[in-house]
């Protein structure tokens, strides 16, 4: 063995022993350690579901946590847990021997963190009663969900929604086209949008502009 094969072995085996010896102070370099802190105000059994969702959603809803946390926790329950489907008996048409329509629109979402598909069509039946009815409906689920009536054009937030709204009822279900009777005194004309609202925590889900016909 030439003399620099010789150093070299040696160099090697010395190197083994300083790494053998010296193993405890460099180990903690070869750990990667993942911490998964909890949300303050959050339940941890929420925190899986909510690493499901893109940053920017999941930004939202940490903010909402620091601002409201039983708010942040009732919300995403609902929006975790099953959807409440109208059962099919209730999603039938009413019966009308002519159809007349007074308004109709098409819902759209306030926010990246609700969700909402369908429509929505004013019906006045023969015996001159009125409801609305929302068709192929499907929105986000929530914590206590009415459909109301807003003076307001496209209102995004309690505040816009106001406090002299029509409350028609509480949503049958987050899925499932549905029906609402109008009270005979409301005046229509006097309401700009029909809206998905969480009562209890004054939060807007979806929108859609109504305009008699």
């Amino acid at each position: 063995m030439s003399s620099r094969l010789r150093l070299l072995v040696i160099g090697i085996g010395g190197l083994i022993v300083i790494a053998i010896y010296t193993f405890p102070l460099w180990q903690p370099l070869l750990i990667w350690e993942t911490v998964e802190e909890n949300i303050p105000g959050l339940p941890a059994d929420l925190l899986p579901a909510l690493r499901q969702l893109p940053a920017d959603q999941q930004a939202a809803y940490r903010a909402m946590a620091e601002a409201d946390p039983t708010m942040a926790e009732q919300m995403l329950r609902a929006r975790f847990g099953p959807d409440s489907v109208v059962p099919e008996a209730q999603q039938a048409m009413p019966e009308m021997a002519t159809e007349v329509v007074l308004a109709r629109g098409m819902f759209a979402a306030v926010d990246m963190l609700r969700q909402v598909s369908g429509t929505f069509v004013i019906y006045q039946l023969p015996d001159n009663r009125r409801i609305l009815r929302l068709d192929e409906f499907n929105v986000t689920n929530g914590p206590d969900l009415h459909a109301v009536l807003s003076r307001r054009a496209n209102p995004k937030t309690g505040a816009e929604v106001g406090s002299d709204y029509i409350d028609l009822g509480l949503l049958q279900g987050n899925v499932g086209s549905q029906n609402y009777n109008i009270p005979a005194e409301v005046d229509l004309e006097a309401y700009q949008s029909v809206v998905i609202y969480s009562v209890q925590f004054d939060t807007v889900f979806a929108n859609a502009p109504l305009a008699v016909q």
